[in-house]
Protein backbone atom coordinates (compact mmCIF):
# COMPACT_ATOMS: atom_id res chain seq x y z
CA UNK A 1 0.00 0.00 0.00
CA UNK A 2 2.95 2.37 0.48
CA UNK A 3 3.47 2.62 -3.31
CA UNK A 4 -0.21 3.42 -3.94
CA UNK A 5 -0.28 6.21 -1.36
CA UNK A 6 2.90 7.63 -2.83
CA UNK A 7 1.37 7.80 -6.29
CA UNK A 8 -1.67 9.60 -4.93
CA UNK A 9 0.58 12.16 -3.22
CA UNK A 10 2.49 12.74 -6.47
CA UNK A 11 -0.68 13.44 -8.42
CA UNK A 12 -2.20 15.64 -5.72
CA UNK A 13 0.90 17.82 -5.78
CA UNK A 14 0.23 18.36 -9.48
CA UNK A 15 -3.30 19.70 -8.91
CA UNK A 16 -3.20 23.48 -9.49
CA UNK A 17 -5.04 25.98 -7.27
CA UNK A 18 -8.82 26.22 -7.36
CA UNK A 19 -10.06 27.60 -10.67
CA UNK A 20 -7.16 26.32 -12.75
CA UNK A 21 -7.72 22.56 -12.76
CA UNK A 22 -10.98 21.80 -10.99
CA UNK A 23 -12.81 22.96 -7.91
CA UNK A 24 -13.55 19.64 -6.24
CA UNK A 25 -13.17 15.89 -6.57
CA UNK A 26 -16.34 13.82 -6.74
CA UNK A 27 -17.09 11.21 -4.13
CA UNK A 28 -14.87 8.16 -4.62
CA UNK A 29 -16.26 5.61 -7.11
CA UNK A 30 -15.39 2.01 -8.00
CA UNK A 31 -14.01 1.68 -11.54
CA UNK A 32 -13.56 -1.72 -13.20
CA UNK A 33 -11.39 -1.69 -16.34
CA UNK A 34 -11.71 -4.62 -18.76
CA UNK A 35 -8.74 -4.68 -21.14
CA UNK A 36 -7.54 -6.97 -23.90
CA UNK A 37 -3.84 -6.05 -23.80
CA UNK A 38 -3.60 -3.51 -20.99
CA UNK A 39 -4.08 -0.48 -23.23
CA UNK A 40 -6.06 1.54 -20.67
CA UNK A 41 -3.38 1.32 -17.98
CA UNK A 42 -2.61 5.06 -18.03
CA UNK A 43 -6.27 6.06 -17.91
CA UNK A 44 -6.83 3.73 -14.96
CA UNK A 45 -3.74 5.13 -13.21
CA UNK A 46 -5.10 8.67 -13.44
CA UNK A 47 -8.57 7.61 -12.27
CA UNK A 48 -6.93 5.86 -9.31
CA UNK A 49 -4.83 8.93 -8.52
CA UNK A 50 -8.04 10.95 -8.13
CA UNK A 51 -8.82 8.89 -5.02
CA UNK A 52 -11.16 6.46 -6.76
CA UNK A 53 -10.98 2.68 -6.31
CA UNK A 54 -9.78 0.74 -9.35
CA UNK A 55 -9.63 -2.91 -10.37
CA UNK A 56 -7.96 -3.71 -13.69
CA UNK A 57 -8.37 -6.89 -15.75
CA UNK A 58 -6.11 -7.95 -18.64
CA UNK A 59 -7.29 -10.75 -20.92
CA UNK A 60 -4.02 -11.56 -22.72
CA UNK A 61 -1.90 -14.01 -20.72
CA UNK A 62 1.45 -12.59 -21.85
CA UNK A 63 0.38 -9.09 -20.80
CA UNK A 64 -0.92 -9.99 -17.34
CA UNK A 65 1.85 -8.24 -15.40
CA UNK A 66 1.33 -4.85 -17.07
CA UNK A 67 0.41 -2.28 -14.38
CA UNK A 68 1.56 -4.48 -11.49
CA UNK A 69 2.38 -2.21 -8.56
CA UNK A 70 0.43 0.80 -9.83
CA UNK A 71 -3.09 -0.09 -8.69
CA UNK A 72 -5.15 -3.18 -7.78
CA UNK A 73 -5.90 -5.76 -10.46
CA UNK A 74 -8.21 -8.75 -10.82
CA UNK A 75 -8.03 -12.11 -12.60
CA UNK A 76 -11.82 -12.38 -12.95
CA UNK A 77 -13.56 -9.20 -14.10
CA UNK A 78 -17.03 -10.78 -14.10
CA UNK A 79 -16.71 -11.44 -10.37
CA UNK A 80 -16.21 -7.69 -9.86
CA UNK A 81 -19.25 -6.47 -11.81
CA UNK A 82 -21.44 -6.00 -8.73
CA UNK A 83 -18.58 -4.17 -6.97
CA UNK A 84 -18.14 -1.66 -9.80
CA UNK A 85 -19.91 1.69 -10.06
CA UNK A 86 -18.56 2.09 -13.60
CA UNK A 87 -17.22 -0.56 -16.00
CA UNK A 88 -14.85 0.58 -18.77
CA UNK A 89 -13.93 -1.44 -21.85
CA UNK A 90 -10.78 -0.35 -23.66
CA UNK A 91 -11.02 -2.01 -27.08
CA UNK A 92 -13.30 -3.27 -29.84
CA UNK A 93 -12.87 -6.88 -31.11
CA UNK A 94 -16.00 -8.14 -29.36
CA UNK A 95 -15.90 -5.98 -26.25
CA UNK A 96 -18.87 -4.00 -27.56
CA UNK A 97 -21.12 -7.02 -27.10
CA UNK A 98 -20.09 -7.36 -23.44
CA UNK A 99 -20.56 -3.64 -22.85
CA UNK A 100 -24.02 -3.67 -24.42
CA UNK A 101 -25.17 -6.64 -22.35
CA UNK A 102 -24.07 -5.03 -19.09
CA UNK A 103 -25.67 -1.73 -20.03
CA UNK A 104 -28.97 -3.54 -20.61
CA UNK A 105 -28.64 -5.01 -17.11
CA UNK A 106 -28.58 -1.49 -15.70
CA UNK A 107 -24.81 -1.16 -15.15
CA UNK A 108 -23.00 2.09 -15.88
CA UNK A 109 -20.67 1.28 -18.77
CA UNK A 110 -18.19 3.15 -20.92
CA UNK A 111 -17.90 1.08 -24.05
CA UNK A 112 -19.36 0.28 -27.43
CA UNK A 113 -21.83 -2.08 -29.05
CA UNK A 114 -21.45 -4.74 -31.74
CA UNK A 115 -22.38 -2.04 -34.26
CA UNK A 116 -19.71 0.44 -33.14
CA UNK A 117 -17.13 -2.35 -32.91
CA UNK A 118 -17.88 -3.16 -36.53
CA UNK A 119 -17.45 0.48 -37.58
CA UNK A 120 -13.77 0.07 -36.74
CA UNK A 121 -13.14 -3.64 -37.35
CA UNK A 122 -14.82 -3.77 -40.78
CA UNK A 123 -13.56 -0.84 -42.84
CA UNK A 124 -16.02 -1.43 -45.69
CA UNK A 125 -18.94 -1.38 -43.26
CA UNK A 126 -17.70 1.85 -41.69
CA UNK A 127 -17.47 3.50 -45.09
CA UNK A 128 -20.96 2.37 -46.09
CA UNK A 129 -22.42 3.72 -42.84
CA UNK A 130 -20.86 7.10 -43.59
CA UNK A 131 -22.31 6.97 -47.08
CA UNK A 132 -25.79 6.31 -45.63
CA UNK A 133 -25.69 9.56 -43.63
CA UNK A 134 -24.55 11.60 -46.62
CA UNK A 135 -20.77 11.67 -46.15
CA UNK A 136 -18.81 11.33 -49.43
CA UNK A 137 -16.40 8.40 -49.23
CA UNK A 138 -13.23 7.37 -51.03
CA UNK A 139 -13.69 4.63 -53.63
CA UNK A 140 -12.72 1.35 -52.01
CA UNK A 141 -12.73 -2.31 -52.96
CA UNK A 142 -12.95 -5.29 -50.62
CA UNK A 143 -11.29 -8.65 -51.14
CA UNK A 144 -10.81 -11.98 -49.45
CA UNK A 145 -8.65 -13.38 -52.25
CA UNK A 146 -5.17 -12.03 -53.07
CA UNK A 147 -5.26 -13.21 -56.70
CA UNK A 148 -8.51 -11.35 -57.31
CA UNK A 149 -6.99 -8.18 -55.85
CA UNK A 150 -3.87 -8.50 -58.02
CA UNK A 151 -6.04 -8.93 -61.10
CA UNK A 152 -8.09 -5.87 -60.11
CA UNK A 153 -5.05 -3.60 -59.78
CA UNK A 154 -3.65 -4.78 -63.12
CA UNK A 155 -6.94 -3.95 -64.79
CA UNK A 156 -7.39 -0.69 -62.85
CA UNK A 157 -3.90 0.75 -62.37
CA UNK A 158 -3.45 3.52 -59.81
CA UNK A 159 -2.21 4.36 -56.32
CA UNK A 160 -3.97 2.37 -53.60
CA UNK A 161 -3.77 1.93 -49.84
CA UNK A 162 -3.88 -1.69 -48.68
CA UNK A 163 -5.62 -2.11 -45.31
CA UNK A 164 -6.31 -5.47 -43.63
CA UNK A 165 -9.63 -5.97 -41.82
CA UNK A 166 -10.40 -7.57 -38.45
CA UNK A 167 -7.97 -8.16 -35.60
CA UNK A 168 -4.89 -7.89 -37.81
CA UNK A 169 -5.98 -4.32 -38.68
CA UNK A 170 -4.53 -3.27 -35.31
CA UNK A 171 -1.07 -4.21 -36.60
CA UNK A 172 -0.34 -1.08 -38.60
CA UNK A 173 2.82 -2.58 -40.09
CA UNK A 174 0.54 -4.44 -42.52
CA UNK A 175 -0.86 -1.19 -43.96
CA UNK A 176 0.79 -0.28 -47.27
CA UNK A 177 0.60 3.00 -49.19
CA UNK A 178 1.15 2.62 -52.90
CA UNK A 179 3.40 5.19 -54.55
CA UNK A 180 3.43 4.01 -58.17
CA UNK A 181 0.81 5.31 -60.61
CA UNK A 182 0.59 1.94 -62.35
CA UNK A 183 0.07 0.08 -59.04
CA UNK A 184 3.03 -2.26 -59.49
CA UNK A 185 4.23 -1.74 -55.90
CA UNK A 186 0.80 -2.71 -54.57
CA UNK A 187 0.80 -5.80 -56.80
CA UNK A 188 4.21 -6.76 -55.39
CA UNK A 189 3.01 -6.38 -51.78
CA UNK A 190 -0.17 -8.35 -52.49
CA UNK A 191 1.96 -11.18 -53.85
CA UNK A 192 4.24 -11.10 -50.82
CA UNK A 193 1.30 -11.07 -48.39
CA UNK A 194 -0.27 -14.00 -50.20
CA UNK A 195 2.86 -16.07 -49.59
CA UNK A 196 3.56 -15.00 -46.02
CA UNK A 197 0.31 -13.84 -44.42
CA UNK A 198 -2.66 -15.41 -46.22
CA UNK A 199 -3.58 -17.39 -43.09
CA UNK A 200 -3.58 -14.25 -40.96
CA UNK A 201 -5.10 -11.71 -43.35
CA UNK A 202 -8.51 -13.15 -44.17
CA UNK A 203 -9.94 -10.01 -45.80
CA UNK A 204 -8.61 -6.62 -46.78
CA UNK A 205 -9.47 -3.40 -48.52
CA UNK A 206 -7.87 -1.48 -51.35
CA UNK A 207 -8.67 2.22 -51.07
CA UNK A 208 -7.92 4.88 -53.66
CA UNK A 209 -5.10 7.01 -52.32
CA UNK A 210 -6.00 10.67 -51.77
CA UNK A 211 -3.25 13.27 -51.33
CA UNK A 212 -3.69 16.09 -48.80
CA UNK A 213 -3.57 16.69 -45.05
CA UNK A 214 -4.34 13.76 -42.76
CA UNK A 215 -6.33 14.96 -39.74
CA UNK A 216 -8.68 13.33 -37.23
CA UNK A 217 -11.59 14.77 -35.29
CA UNK A 218 -13.12 13.07 -32.27
CA UNK A 219 -15.34 13.67 -29.27
CA UNK A 220 -16.79 12.01 -26.20
CA UNK A 221 -20.36 10.68 -26.50
CA UNK A 222 -22.69 10.11 -23.53
CA UNK A 223 -25.22 7.84 -25.21
CA UNK A 224 -27.34 10.80 -26.28
CA UNK A 225 -25.12 13.48 -27.77
CA UNK A 226 -21.57 14.59 -28.44
CA UNK A 227 -19.71 16.40 -25.67
CA UNK A 228 -17.91 19.59 -26.63
CA UNK A 229 -15.22 20.73 -27.20
CA UNK A 230 -14.05 18.29 -29.84
CA UNK A 231 -10.49 17.09 -30.27
CA UNK A 232 -8.49 17.73 -33.46
CA UNK A 233 -5.41 15.53 -33.76
CA UNK A 234 -2.61 14.61 -36.13
CA UNK A 235 -1.14 11.12 -35.87
CA UNK A 236 2.45 10.28 -36.80
CA UNK A 237 2.29 6.62 -37.76
CA UNK A 238 5.65 5.83 -39.36
CA UNK A 239 8.65 4.75 -37.35
CA UNK A 240 11.25 7.32 -38.36
CA UNK A 241 11.31 11.15 -38.53
CA UNK A 242 10.17 12.55 -41.85
CA UNK A 243 7.47 9.85 -42.12
CA UNK A 244 9.97 7.21 -43.20
CA UNK A 245 10.07 3.51 -42.43
CA UNK A 246 7.38 0.98 -41.57
CA UNK A 247 3.96 1.78 -40.22
CA UNK A 248 3.53 1.47 -36.47
CA UNK A 249 0.51 1.61 -34.19
CA UNK A 250 1.59 5.18 -33.38
CA UNK A 251 4.82 7.12 -32.75
CA UNK A 252 3.24 10.33 -31.51
CA UNK A 253 0.33 12.72 -31.89
CA UNK A 254 -0.16 16.47 -31.79
CA UNK A 255 -3.58 17.91 -30.93
CA UNK A 256 -5.78 20.73 -29.70
CA UNK A 257 -9.33 21.14 -28.38
CA UNK A 258 -11.83 23.10 -30.45
CA UNK A 259 -15.45 24.07 -30.86
CA UNK A 260 -17.12 21.96 -33.58
CA UNK A 261 -15.48 22.79 -36.90
CA UNK A 262 -16.25 22.11 -40.55
CA UNK A 263 -14.48 18.71 -40.63
CA UNK A 264 -16.41 17.47 -37.58
CA UNK A 265 -19.79 18.75 -38.73
CA UNK A 266 -19.43 17.25 -42.20
CA UNK A 267 -18.33 13.81 -40.94
CA UNK A 268 -18.66 12.61 -37.33
CA UNK A 269 -21.56 14.89 -36.41
CA UNK A 270 -23.66 13.20 -39.10
CA UNK A 271 -23.33 9.92 -37.15
CA UNK A 272 -24.87 11.39 -33.97
CA UNK A 273 -28.38 9.98 -34.47
CA UNK A 274 -27.00 6.51 -35.23
CA UNK A 275 -24.76 6.56 -32.14
CA UNK A 276 -27.73 7.72 -30.08
CA UNK A 277 -29.77 4.73 -31.31
CA UNK A 278 -26.93 2.44 -30.20
CA UNK A 279 -26.56 4.22 -26.83
CA UNK A 280 -22.83 4.40 -27.49
CA UNK A 281 -20.80 5.69 -24.55
CA UNK A 282 -17.16 6.68 -24.81
CA UNK A 283 -14.86 8.41 -27.24
CA UNK A 284 -15.11 8.13 -31.03
CA UNK A 285 -12.79 9.49 -33.67
CA UNK A 286 -12.72 9.63 -37.46
CA UNK A 287 -9.50 9.99 -39.39
CA UNK A 288 -9.75 11.93 -42.66
CA UNK A 289 -7.72 13.04 -45.63
CA UNK A 290 -8.63 16.58 -46.68
CA UNK A 291 -7.59 18.75 -49.60
CA UNK A 292 -8.91 21.69 -51.59
CA UNK A 293 -11.50 19.42 -53.22
CA UNK A 294 -13.12 17.95 -50.10
CA UNK A 295 -13.05 15.83 -46.96
CA UNK A 296 -12.46 12.09 -47.33
CA UNK A 297 -13.00 9.89 -44.22
CA UNK A 298 -10.52 7.05 -43.86
CA UNK A 299 -11.47 5.07 -40.75
CA UNK A 300 -13.24 5.09 -37.39
CA UNK A 301 -11.73 4.55 -33.97
CA UNK A 302 -14.79 3.73 -31.86
CA UNK A 303 -12.99 3.54 -28.49
CA UNK A 304 -10.27 5.44 -26.67
CA UNK A 305 -7.24 5.92 -28.86
CA UNK A 306 -3.80 4.93 -27.63
CA UNK A 307 -1.79 7.02 -26.92
CA UNK A 308 -4.48 9.61 -27.78
CA UNK A 309 -6.30 9.37 -24.44
CA UNK A 310 -3.02 9.82 -22.54
CA UNK A 311 -2.20 12.97 -24.48
CA UNK A 312 -5.78 14.24 -24.13
CA UNK A 313 -5.57 13.98 -20.36
CA UNK A 314 -2.88 16.68 -20.33
CA UNK A 315 -5.38 18.98 -22.05
CA UNK A 316 -8.44 18.06 -19.96
CA UNK A 317 -8.87 20.17 -16.83
CA UNK A 318 -11.87 18.23 -15.50
CA UNK A 319 -11.12 15.14 -13.33
CA UNK A 320 -11.08 12.27 -15.81
CA UNK A 321 -12.86 9.91 -13.39
CA UNK A 322 -15.71 12.37 -13.09
CA UNK A 323 -15.91 12.71 -16.89
CA UNK A 324 -16.13 8.92 -17.29
CA UNK A 325 -18.77 8.62 -14.58
CA UNK A 326 -20.94 11.36 -16.12
CA UNK A 327 -20.61 9.83 -19.59
CA UNK A 328 -21.72 6.44 -18.29
CA UNK A 329 -24.73 8.01 -16.56
CA UNK A 330 -25.73 9.79 -19.76
CA UNK A 331 -25.37 13.18 -18.12
CA UNK A 332 -24.29 16.43 -19.78
CA UNK A 333 -20.56 16.83 -19.23
CA UNK A 334 -18.97 20.23 -18.71
CA UNK A 335 -15.66 19.26 -20.26
CA UNK A 336 -13.07 21.85 -19.30
CA UNK A 337 -9.97 21.87 -21.48
CA UNK A 338 -6.79 23.88 -21.91
CA UNK A 339 -6.33 26.36 -24.72
CA UNK A 340 -3.31 25.75 -26.88
CA UNK A 341 -1.73 22.48 -27.93
CA UNK A 342 -0.59 19.09 -26.66
CA UNK A 343 2.22 17.01 -28.18
CA UNK A 344 2.75 13.38 -27.20
CA UNK A 345 5.82 11.32 -28.12
CA UNK A 346 5.99 7.54 -27.92
CA UNK A 347 9.05 6.02 -26.22
CA UNK A 348 9.59 2.49 -27.55
CA UNK A 349 12.13 -0.33 -27.32
CA UNK A 350 13.10 -3.26 -29.60
CA UNK A 351 11.56 -4.99 -31.46
CA UNK A 352 8.78 -2.39 -31.91
CA UNK A 353 6.98 -2.12 -34.31
CA UNK A 354 7.60 -5.78 -35.04
CA UNK A 355 6.78 -8.82 -32.93
CA UNK A 356 9.76 -10.95 -31.97
CA UNK A 357 9.51 -12.50 -28.53
CA UNK A 358 13.18 -13.49 -28.34
CA UNK A 359 14.43 -10.03 -29.34
CA UNK A 360 12.12 -8.42 -26.78
CA UNK A 361 13.22 -10.71 -23.97
CA UNK A 362 16.94 -10.27 -24.74
CA UNK A 363 16.99 -6.50 -25.36
CA UNK A 364 14.05 -4.94 -23.56
CA UNK A 365 12.02 -6.97 -21.07
CA UNK A 366 12.61 -6.07 -17.41
CA UNK A 367 14.76 -3.04 -18.29
CA UNK A 368 14.68 -0.36 -15.59
CA UNK A 369 13.24 3.05 -16.48
CA UNK A 370 15.53 5.68 -14.96
CA UNK A 371 14.48 9.26 -14.21
CA UNK A 372 17.50 11.55 -13.88
CA UNK A 373 15.41 13.88 -11.71
CA UNK A 374 12.32 12.79 -9.72
CA UNK A 375 9.97 14.97 -11.83
CA UNK A 376 7.46 12.81 -13.74
CA UNK A 377 5.20 15.55 -15.13
CA UNK A 378 3.82 14.66 -18.53
CA UNK A 379 4.86 10.99 -18.19
CA UNK A 380 2.17 8.46 -19.15
CA UNK A 381 2.62 4.71 -18.73
CA UNK A 382 2.02 1.89 -21.22
CA UNK A 383 3.74 -1.49 -20.93
CA UNK A 384 5.20 -0.85 -17.49
CA UNK A 385 5.10 -2.44 -14.05
CA UNK A 386 6.43 -1.23 -10.69
CA UNK A 387 8.58 -3.23 -8.27
CA UNK A 388 9.81 -1.66 -5.03
CA UNK A 389 9.30 1.81 -6.47
CA UNK A 390 11.22 1.06 -9.70
CA UNK A 391 9.46 1.26 -13.06
CA UNK A 392 10.19 -1.80 -15.23
CA UNK A 393 9.56 -2.50 -18.93
CA UNK A 394 7.16 -5.40 -19.44
CA UNK A 395 4.44 -6.56 -21.85
CA UNK A 396 5.07 -7.80 -25.37
CA UNK A 397 4.97 -4.92 -27.86
CA UNK A 398 7.78 -2.59 -26.79
CA UNK A 399 5.62 0.49 -26.17
CA UNK A 400 6.81 1.89 -22.85
CA UNK A 401 5.86 5.53 -22.22
CA UNK A 402 4.13 8.49 -23.80
CA UNK A 403 5.71 11.82 -22.92
CA UNK A 404 3.44 14.85 -23.29
CA UNK A 405 4.11 18.56 -23.47
CA UNK A 406 1.62 21.41 -23.51
CA UNK A 407 1.87 25.02 -24.62
CA UNK A 408 0.05 28.00 -26.06
CA UNK A 409 1.75 27.25 -29.40
CA UNK A 410 2.63 23.94 -31.04
CA UNK A 411 6.34 24.81 -30.78
CA UNK A 412 6.04 25.36 -27.02
CA UNK A 413 4.21 22.06 -26.51
CA UNK A 414 6.77 20.27 -28.67
CA UNK A 415 9.69 21.82 -26.80
CA UNK A 416 8.29 20.83 -23.42
CA UNK A 417 7.70 17.22 -24.53
CA UNK A 418 11.27 16.79 -25.75
CA UNK A 419 12.73 18.49 -22.69
CA UNK A 420 10.86 15.96 -20.55
CA UNK A 421 12.24 13.08 -22.61
CA UNK A 422 15.78 14.21 -21.74
CA UNK A 423 15.00 13.24 -18.14
CA UNK A 424 14.42 9.58 -19.06
CA UNK A 425 16.87 6.73 -19.60
CA UNK A 426 15.83 3.29 -20.87
CA UNK A 427 18.33 0.92 -22.51
CA UNK A 428 17.82 0.84 -26.31
CA UNK A 429 14.94 3.36 -26.23
CA UNK A 430 14.07 5.28 -29.39
CA UNK A 431 11.50 7.83 -30.51
CA UNK A 432 10.69 10.26 -33.29
CA UNK A 433 12.17 13.74 -32.99
CA UNK A 434 9.68 15.57 -35.22
CA UNK A 435 6.25 15.12 -33.63
CA UNK A 436 4.41 18.38 -34.26
CA UNK A 437 6.68 19.62 -37.08
CA UNK A 438 3.99 19.19 -39.73
CA UNK A 439 1.72 21.73 -38.03
CA UNK A 440 3.49 24.75 -39.55
CA UNK A 441 2.52 23.60 -43.05
CA UNK A 442 -0.69 21.72 -42.29
CA UNK A 443 -2.24 24.61 -40.33
CA UNK A 444 -1.78 27.02 -43.24
CA UNK A 445 -3.48 24.64 -45.66
CA UNK A 446 -6.32 23.73 -43.29
CA UNK A 447 -7.03 27.38 -42.50
CA UNK A 448 -6.85 28.40 -46.16
CA UNK A 449 -9.30 25.66 -47.10
CA UNK A 450 -11.61 26.71 -44.24
CA UNK A 451 -11.71 23.32 -42.52
CA UNK A 452 -10.83 24.53 -39.01
CA UNK A 453 -13.48 27.23 -39.06
CA UNK A 454 -15.98 26.89 -36.24
CA UNK A 455 -19.54 26.18 -37.43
Amino acid sequence: MRDFRGLIRIFRRKIPPVGQKFTEIMESKNFLFVSTLGYAIDLAWHVFAENNKVKFYIEDDESKDIADGFFPKTDDWQREVDWADVIIFDDVLGQGKKAQQLRKQGKLVVGGTPYTDRLEDDRAFGQEELKKVGVPIIPHYDFSDFDEAIKFVRENPGRYILKPNGEVANMKSFVFLGEEEDGRDVIQILGDYKKAWSKKIKSFQLQKRIVGVEVAVGAFFNGKEFIYPINVNFEHKKLFPGDLGPYTGEMGTSMFWSAPNRIFNLTLKKMETRLQEENYVGYIDINCMVNVFGIYPLEFTSRFGYPTISIQQEGILSPIGEVLYQLAKGEPVKLRTRTGFQVGVEIVVPPFPFQDKKTFEVNSKDAVIVFKKPNRDGVHIEEVKQIDGEWIVTGTEGTVLTIVGTGSTMKQAQSQAYQRIKNILIPNMYYRTDIGDRWSEDSDRLHNWGYLREM
